[in-house]
């Protein structure tokens, strides 16, 4: 085997650790709201602190949390402007599932992506 191709600091532990994280926070933004934050949770208690495992837990935790945030943001901003029977509410909701949430989970997919490599979301040099 190319010794290029294999993670040189992570384990085959590690990275499985972190691609679970990776895909609990896809699953978490798209089929499984909420279950998907618990399986969050339940890895970060099987991670060590400084593995690439934790990493993962983490950085799905902080995408899902901010895609949360902007979900409340959103809502907040409907009942604002108009309630539900405004066709500008509409337009809020079909531009947050088709933009915002859109680029959460291309994000969630980018990290697992990275997670199945043992590498961080982004490589600081």
């Amino acid at each position: 085997m190319n010794p290029d191709i294999t993670a040189p600091s992570s384990d085959t532990a590690e990275i499985r650790l972190a691609s679970n994280a990776a895909l609990a926070s896809i699953l978490n933004l798209t089929f499984l709201p909420v279950i998907g934050f618990v399986i969050l949770l339940w890895l970060y208690k099987r991670t060590a602190p400084g593995g690439i495992g934790r990493y993962h837990v983490v950085l799905g935790m902080k995408i899902n949390i901010a895609a949360a945030v902007a979900l409340l943001l959103v809502s907040a901003l409907m009942i604002l402007l108009g309630g539900f029977n405004s066709p500008w509410t509409w337009v809020y909701v079909i531009s947050y599932f088709t933009l915002v949430h859109s680029i959460f989970i291309v994000l969630a997919t980018w990290a697992l992506v990275r997670s199945w490599s043992g590498d961080r979301f982004i490589n600081r040099h």
